[in-house]
């Protein structure tokens, strides 16, 4: 059998899933990345011959098989939020990067240090990793189409969040680099760090994302319609909103992810009520679906390959404590005094920290640049810690999202998808 032909096989099944299965699955207390999950464990348990899924065996393709699949979902991210940016509009979702993120990397650390033993590179590149949130599984927690009006206070601070913390968490991937064993004195390597990985890349990351975001809003929405693109096209220039701001700030050493965000904020800032939105953004997403399909299945194949073999109980422990004790007790003291949401909103963005297609980036690109000690147990507490979030969150998502929508008095994802496809049979009817 041709194992290539095997693997088109199952992208396409894979493909026709995630076509179907989120409208499918709306109903239900239950996520399709699961699904895909399992489905990769399956295909590497049987015989097929397909080739191992070990992040080991493949760092490059690891790193940027998920680098592509965030700053995809980071532009699709950046699209869909209506709010304008402002600092008292964004409070929310920026006390939880700045605030809640740094208290999650504290307390990991310690716990990878206390608990599983790890050096002190190790537990520091280990929280860097697992404490942002995710743009690409989060897609249930998040705010709607741009332009959609499903953007209450909860799905604006996890998408804001999962927005700019893949960014923000990128200058302590460096410090746990700078804490490694090098020719230079610590003490030199920290001074580096804070110039160099904290403010000249965030800074440079800021500053080309926005300038990258003004000038593509200029050739899309002022070039006179002689020379302007048609409708058509308006999915190509998403991904060139995408690779280009990402692309030169990488260039000049910036962080692309947090560049990426800020252009499509920046563009959606333009024109804010265009329909090329909506014709962006779905671009991105189908873009991201198909790149989520492939990551998860592999990632499915790694497990089934023994990624977890060396994970113990107390990388276990770590990985449980994030999600059911750090993520929610953190998420509740950070929003304390906070007037845009009430209790049982704080609650719920506290619960709500997804963990996923970042935090392989990370650790993929980390352990790419350097040598760290125990690295396959890294991988096993990233991978378990994964699997408790992408099971347990995508379980819980969907009542605990219409339990807020209904206590406030919004329809439900369902019935809006039902209420959109009556308009549609009314409007093809009517034509």
């Amino acid at each position: 059998m041709s194992v290539y032909h095997i693997f088109l096989v199952m992208l396409g099944v894979a493909i026709l899933g995630v076509a179907w299965l989120p409208s499918l699955l709306e109903k239900y207390p239950l996520s399709y990345p699961i699904l895909f999950i399992g489905l990769g464990m399956a295909a590497y348990t049987l015989p097929l011959g397909l080739p191992p899924a070990d992040p080991f065996e493949h760092p490059k393709l690891v790193t940027h098989l998920s680098e592509l699949c965030v700053i995809v979902a980071l532009t699709g991210t950046g699209l869909k939020i209506d709010r304008p940016f402002s600092l008292v509009a964004w409070r929310t979702p920026l006390r939880l990067v700045l605030v809640l993120m740094v208290i999650t990397i504290a307390g990991i650390t310690l716990a990878g240090i206390t608990l599983a033993g790890l050096a002190l590179p190790s537990a520091v590149l280990l929280a860097a990793c697992l404490a942002p949130t995710d743009p690409v599984l989060a897609g249930d927690v998040q705010v709607g189409d741009p332009g959609e009006g499903r953007e209450d206070n909860v799905r604006f601070a996890l998408t804001g969040e999962a927005g700019l913390n893949d960014g923000l968490a990128f200058p302590f991937v460096y410090l746990a680099l700078a804490l490694l064993p090098a020719a230079l004195p610590l003490s030199a390597r920290l001074i580096e760090w804070a110039w160099m990985d904290v403010l000249y890349r965030i800074g440079a990351g800021v500053m080309l994302g926005w300038l990258s975001g003004l000038f593509l809003s200029y050739l899309i929405f002022n070039l006179p319609k002689k020379i302007s693109l048609k409708s058509s096209a308006y999915g190509f220039v998403a991904l060139a909103v995408t690779l280009i701001s990402y692309g030169l700030t990488e260039l000049v050493h910036g962080y692309g992810f947090l560049a990426v965000f800020v252009a499509a904020i920046t563009l959606r800032g333009r024109e804010r009520k265009h329909e090329y939105h909506k014709q962006m953004h779905a671009f991105t997403d189908q873009m991201e679906r198909l790149l989520i399909v492939v990551i998860l299945i592999l990632f499915g194949g790694a497990i089934a390959g023994g990624l977890l073999a060396p994970l113990t109980w107390q990388g276990m422990l770590i990985g449980l404590l994030l999600v059911l004790v750090l993520r929610p007790l953190g998420g509740l003291l950070t929003l304390i005094g906070s007037r845009r949401v009430n209790m049982a909103e704080r609650s719920v963005i506290s619960f709500f920290g997804i963990r996923g297609i970042g935090s392989i980036f990370y650790l993929a690109y980390a352990l790419d640049k350097a040598e760290f000690p125990q690295a396959r147990q890294l991988w096993a507490i990233l991978a378990f810690t994964m699997l408790v979030s992408i099971g347990l969150h995508g379980v819980l998502a969907t009542p605990i999202m219409n339990w807020l929508d209904r206590r406030h008095g919004r329809k439900i994802a369902a019935e809006l998808s039902e209420s959109e496809e009556a308009e549609k049979a009314k409007v093809a009817t009517a034509e």
